[in-house]
This record gives structure tokens, C-alpha cells and sequence, in this order.
């Protein structure tokens, strides 16, 4: 008997090892900078609106993967969650800035919780790189704010 693929695709992540993980880590501190300075790209935005699209845009990938995945429930849950960091990025436009930083941050938790259960199947190398990037982009939008740097006009 054949086990499904989303509990192959468990296996294949906890079998894969540190040294598959490099290049999905590599391109996640890569992208994550890209994150971090994305206002630059947007100066006629504010960056609070800007991290906020950001964040709304990583949430809603996994849709996607759940789609792909094809299980009701993926999908079900997979779209609550990724609603609920779209409500985190709404409310952190006019709110502080601090709930983006803290909403990339969780959003860097769930890739974790995702690449430790393989809950989605077929998404191997993407949670450590999210992770990466939600983590990265995290801490230097963190420093940002905590250094009163101001990206873009």
C-alpha cells in the first residue's frame, strides 16, 4: 500500500537535512532584505502601507499550496489563517507599525509549524524560505521603527 503523498511529503521534508536547507535560507535573507526596503520601490505609498500588502500577499500564498494540495481542510484552514494575517495587516496601516512587525514575525511561526508537519503537502523547500524572509524583514522593519528611519518621501 502507497502512503499519501502529504505524508510522503513529511517524510522527504525530516529526511532532507540541514544541508537542503541552505539555499532556500540564502534566497529567504536575500528576498527578506528585498522586503525590508520594498517602500523604496513604493515612495508615493506610505511603508505601513506597503509592509501591510506585503504581508497580505506572503499570508495568501499558502491558499495556493492548499489548492494545490487539494484537501477541504487544507483549504478551509489554510484560508482562515491567511484572512486573519490580512486583518493583522488592515489593522496595522492605521495602527502601530509594531503589529506588522509582530504579524511577519508570527507569519515566520507558522512556515516553522508548516515545515516541522508538512501540513500542506508538496511545499518542501518553501516554509524554511518564508520563514527566512518573514524573520529578516521582521527584524529589520524592527529596526527601522526603533531607529525612527522613515523609507521612502
Amino acid at each position: 500500500m502507497t502512503a499519501p503523498s502529504h505524508a510522503r511529503q513529511r517524510t522527504t521534508v525530516a529526511a532532507d537535512g540541514a544541508g537542503a536547507l541552505r539555499a532556500p535560507l540564502i534566497w529567504g535573507v536575500i528576498w527578506g532584505v528585498l522586503q525590508a526596503a520594498s517602500p523604496l520601490a513604493f515612495p508615493w505609498l506610505d511603508p505601513v502601507t506597503v509592509y501591510a500588502l506585503g504581508l497580505a500577499l506572503i499570508a495568501a500564498i499558502y491558499i495556493g499550496f492548499a489548492v494545490a494540495d487539494g484537501r477541504g481542510t487544507v483549504i478551509a484552514v489554510e484560508t482562515c489563517v491567511a484572512a486573519g494575517f490580512v486583518v493583522v495587516a488592515a489593522v496595522g496601516v492605521t495602527g502601530s507599525a509594531w503589529l506588522l512587525v509582530g504579524g511577519l514575525a508570527g507569519h515566520g511561526l507558522k512556515d516553522l509549524g508548516q515545515h516541522r508537519t508538512g501540513f500542506v503537502a508538496g511545499t518542501r523547500w518553501w516554509p524554511p524560505f518564508c520563514a527566512t524572509v518573514d524573520f529578516v524583514a521582521a527584524a529589520l522593519i524592527a529596526v527601522t521603527i526603533l531607529a525612527e528611519v522613515h523609507l521612502g518621501w
